[in-house]
């Protein structure tokens, strides 16, 4: 029987019903002209995907001209680019002091910015504040700015002339300058500091108050002089590094001298490294005046490093050695009652960071800030024995892998960890930045990368890695050949901008930021909307402005992290 003609019969009563004279008949009527007109919507099936859309990418714009192809190609070729052409100052983050922006109002600058009195100039140095900043120019002359330095107009001033400064450290309210030929100088942050007192020649060498004229002759300067006098023959001050209450010193023998910094407030947290001293028990004589740190006594040490409260120095055969706060752990050890705070210089059991490993570690490098301590370490492998297997240079790994380590406050990310830790108890790695390795091309095998600075503020950090750079595209090159810089990553506390993101979340792992510029340079060769890493440019002779025509110079591109600001200049 076929299909349409089969019916249901049903025994009811005394005859038979058919099901389908009951569907066509009576309940039809009962249905609506509304649900008989749905019934065919209902029945059609809905897609399960949607229909993809193909777009293609749209063709990169053309250029017959070497340099401007690779422009087009590459956004760190146009960053190191660009870079020479004009060198200045970049800085982003709290402008409640004026020191970003001296013409703005806003609290934070949330983007990298350019400081236009800097424009076209080298930097020896630079350091930034909330309040106030100074820098070093390319002479050596100090430079001062802020709403720290002057209430009346925060605009960037040149303050300490003649002294050929190679380098700064900021306190609370003072400044160290160390010049070139090892002399160390105290100058007051605040303007109206610096012209109080009367105004005399210099001498040679004191702890006391000294105001006196600058070699032009141009601006006075109320200042200190601060280099130790018990240097012996031969002996210089090589480097200074300052917290928010005290600085210290690396004489050219290793020896550290540190002193009292701020007007404020004299150091009581043991970062001098003086056990006892405090400002009831100091010696007679000035308040800053240079003590040695016999604690280190015995051993050349190579580097300082300063935080907040807290101090660390580093020898020549990779022992570090920590002092001061120890509130948060900062100092490498467990922060117990019992070790709150040290006046005397301790050693940081490394060794045993690499207990059962096989790798013998040494510290190559330390860096401090705010309440947290960086310290970079090489480990290779013990012994000299042969590598297993039959492999080919260019596929085996390197001996020696390259670390990250980091201890102190990590509320705010600082630690990079990908933690939010309060204390640390101990120094922990940072895997992110540790045991990362690249194919060196020119030695023909696996290389570690390390990095090559780390800088510390108050709450964040940088860490610029020393990875393989190119800065030799030249006219001979083909249209493809590139220039790229140093990859640098920023992480921590970003609660005034400091990181650069342009949002205000903290990070608690490293991660890179955009351009400079923002991405202008990238929509002007047709790459706008994208995001491309920032790239620190590497020491390079080069001539400087637009198309190679301007002075020949050696420079680099530098980040410093300060307190809540950050910069990135040209350094000489």
């Amino acid at each position: 029987m076929p299909a349409e003609g089969r019916v249901a019969r049903m025994r009811t009563g005394g005859g038979l019903f058919y099901l389908d004279d009951y569907f066509n008949g009576p309940l039809k009527q009962w249905l609506s002209d509304d649900d008989t007109k749905q019934e065919p919507a209902q029945k059609k099936k809905q897609p399960k995907y949607q229909k993809a859309e193909i777009e293609f990418e749209k063709s990169r714009k053309q250029s017959a001209v070497r340099e401007e192809n690779r422009d087009l190609i590459s956004s760190q070729h146009l960053q190191v680019k660009k870079s020479w052409e004009a060198p200045g100052v970049y800085a982003w983050g709290s402008n409640v002091g004026k020191v970003i922006d001296p013409q703005s109002n806003q609290s934070v600058v949330k983007l990298p910015k350019r400081i236009p009195y800097f424009d076209g100039q080298l930097l020896r140095d630079i350091k930034l504040t909330q309040e106030f900043g100074a820098a070093v120019t390319e002479k050596g002359d100090l430079v001062q700015w802020g709403l720290g330095y002057s209430k009346t107009d925060p605009s960037p001033v040149e303050t300490l002339k003649g002294k050929d400064i190679s380098k700064i450290a900021v306190s609370n309210d003072r400044i160290i300058a160390l010049s070139s030929t090892g002399s160390v100088y105290s100058l007051p942050a605040a303007r109206n500091d610096q012209d109080t007192g009367a105004k005399l020649q210099p001498q040679s060498s004191s702890s006391s108050w000294i105001p006196f004229w600058s070699s032009s002759g141009a601006e006075a300067v109320n200042s200190r002089i601060l280099t130790p006098s018990s240097l012996s023959r031969g002996e210089k001050v090589v480097d200074v590094s300052s917290g928010l209450q005290y600085c210290l010193f690396l004489t050219s023998k290793g020896r550290v001298f540190s002193a009292a910094a701020s007007t404020s407030e004299f150091p009581t947290k043991g970062q001098m490294g003086i056990p006892g001293l405090s400002w009831a028990t100091r010696p007679q004589g000035p308040y800053d005046q240079p003590h040695e740190v016999a604690g280190l006594s015995g051993f050349k040490i190579a580097k300082i490093a300063a935080g907040d409260l807290h101090s660390v120095a580093l020898d020549q055969d990779g022992k570090v050695f920590t002092f001061g706060d120890n509130t948060f752990g900062q100092l490498g050890i467990a922060a117990d009652a019992g070790f709150q705070k040290l006046d005397v210089p301790s050693l940081l059991p490394t060794a045993k960071l690499y207990a059962n490993s096989g790798l013998i570690p040494k510290i190559t490098s330390v860096a401090a800030g705010g309440n947290n301590t960086f310290f970079t370490v090489d480990a290779a492998e013990a012994g000299n024995e042969p590598v297993a297997g039959d492999l080919a240079p260019a596929r085996r790994m390197p001996r020696v892998t390259a670390d990250l380590w980091a201890c102190g406050q990590g509320v705010y990310g600082s630690l990079g960890t990908g933690k939010w830790t309060h204390v640390t108890p101990g120094p922990v790695k940072v895997k992110a930045l540790s045991s990362l390795f690249e194919f060196d091309e020119d030695a023909n095998c696996m290389a570690p990368i390390r990095l090559s600075n780390i800088s510390v503020g108050s709450t964040h950090v940088s860490a610029t890695m020393d990875n393989v750079t190119r800065t030799g595209a030249g006219q001979r090159g083909s249209l493809n050949d590139t220039n790229w810089g140093a990859d640098v990553l920023f992480w921590g506390g970003n609660e005034h901008y400091q990181l650069g993101t342009g949002k205000r979340s903290n990070l608690n792992s490293p991660s890179y930021i955009g351009a400079l510029d923002g991405g202008a340079g990238d929509a002007l060769m047709g790459r706008g909307g994208e995001v491309h890493r920032f790239q620190l440019t590497p020491r390079q002779t080069v001539r400087l402005g637009e198309d190679g025509k301007g002075r020949k110079v050696s420079l680099e591109q530098k980040v410093e992290c300060g307190r809540f600001v950050t910069a990135v200049y040209s350094s000489v």
